[in-house]
């Protein structure tokens, strides 16, 4: 069983005689001062970083993390610095703990004579097989700088595709969730306190009131039970969503039929399957394999399973647009282009512009979707918190009217 890599605190001295220190990441003292020793350094003194008495959880590296890092990588590559300088570098100048540690382990991986995909390869929640992938075609065919170039596009427009459905999502449900404890708090805490007065009024309410009261009273004899139900009933939902994948690919299936937000996460899929494709077949990967990946990156198993259905076609001679065609889940435009691009031989940069053309319709539709939702939700608070405002002085209004 292989040994876990540990941060080394040292202190000594460089090639010229000057006093440094700093951190290694090593399985053992011996290791790390046999690696200092390999980068020109004499270590003194080499000690196991002693763990914080309080932690409140290790920063991990996210996906933001790494599509910077990949475009940082391109463009030193580019600039003509060697790979070992860039990423010393970019790990020296990271603002964030996780991404300097990651990016120093990295670093003594290539050092020592590994190759660069093997060391990505022992982060496999940071880097995908589909990114390991390319950059082993780049190492392979000398050509890591063009590589990592379309490797930063294509991680960046992956984020924006990203960033714009959570955009989609989260308003809605953010205002949602803020209308629900504004009610529950008005429910639970102010409504008793006029049910109080109303109790010395000795008339009979109104039946808005009455139905608001009663409202008030179950939430406050049964909340914390029904509380506790969703919470669990949450709790089992998300445990049967990660074992069961019938069942992932069953909510794939619905939400697409979803209004509005189904037809966003159809062009985001579309999006998604056309720029994987495009980066990974001009990386020179056959496009079986492209094929493959793009399957995995869809985001929805609807297309994925139309895009693996396109592969095994494909793979027994069938032209990828007519195998696109029988899918039914690509619209016409999208398998005309591709028709397109297979006659002129220029798949890549085709598969490219449906990516851009469809990114900027997701844009649209998300910023026409927030809109559009914004007087709707307003609508919603208002009927709600105004209801309940409503109900508790319609007996202080009768009242006036009566005197």
């Amino acid at each position: 069983m292989a040994k876990v890599a540990e941060t080394f605190v040292w202190q000594g001295a460089d090639r010229n005689g000057k006093k440094t220190k700093g951190e290694i990441n090593a399985t053992s003292v011996v290791e790390a001062k046999n690696m200092l020793r390999r980068q020109g350094v004499s270590a003194k003194s080499v000690k196991k970083q002693p763990k914080p008495l309080f932690s409140f959880g290790e920063k991990k590296v996210t996906a933001q993390d790494v599509s910077l890092l990949s475009r940082q990588i391109a463009t030193m590559l580019n600039a003509g610095v060697t790979l070992i300088q860039s990423l010393e570098m970019i790990g020296q100048g990271s603002g964030s703990p996780a991404v300097r540690k990651m990016m120093a382990e990295i670093t003594n991986e290539v050092r020592s004579g590994n190759t660069f995909n093997s060391a990505l390869r022992k982060y496999p929640r940071q880097f995908d097989e589909l990114y390991c992938d390319l950059v082993e075609t780049g190492e392979q065919s000398g050509s890591l700088e063009g590589i990592f170039d379309r490797i930063a596009l294509y991680k960046e427009k992956a984020e924006a595709l990203k960033s714009k459905i959570k955009k989609a999502m989260f308003y809605p449900i953010a205002v949602l969730v803020v209308a629900f404890v504004v009610t529950v708090i008005l429910l639970v805490y102010v409504v008793p306190q006029f049910e109080e007065i109303f109790s010395s009024f000795g008339a009979e309410l109104p039946a808005f009131t009455q139905f608001v009261l009663g409202i008030s009273n179950f939430v406050q004899d049964y909340g914390p039970y029904i509380a506790l139900g969703m919470i669990g009933a949450a709790v089992l939902f998300v445990r049967a969503h990660r074992a069961s994948p019938k069942l992932r690919d069953s909510i794939d299936a619905k939400v697409l039929k979803i209004p509005v937000i189904g037809e966003i996460l159809k062009k985001a899929s579309i999006a998604r399957f056309s720029r994987t494709l495009s980066t990974t077949f001009a990386a020179g990967v056959p496009l079986i394999g492209a094929l493959d990946s793009a399957s995995g990156a869809a985001g929805n198993a609807i297309y994925r399973d139309a895009i693996l259905y396109m592969r095994k076609e494909v793979s027994g001679g069938i032209p990828m647009n007519s195998a696109m065609r029988s899918t039914n889940v690509f619209p016409s435009m999208v398998v005309q282009m591709v028709a397109i691009g297979e006659e002129s031989g220029s798949v890549d940069e085709m598969l490219g512009k449906i990516a851009t053309i469809y990114e900027a319709e997701v844009d649209d539709m998300v910023d026409g979707l927030t809109s559009l939702l914004e007087p709707m939700i307003m609508a919603v608070l208002g009927v709600v918190i105004g209801g309940l405002i409503i109900a508790m002085y319609l007996p202080i209004f009768e009242m006036g009217s009566v005197v």
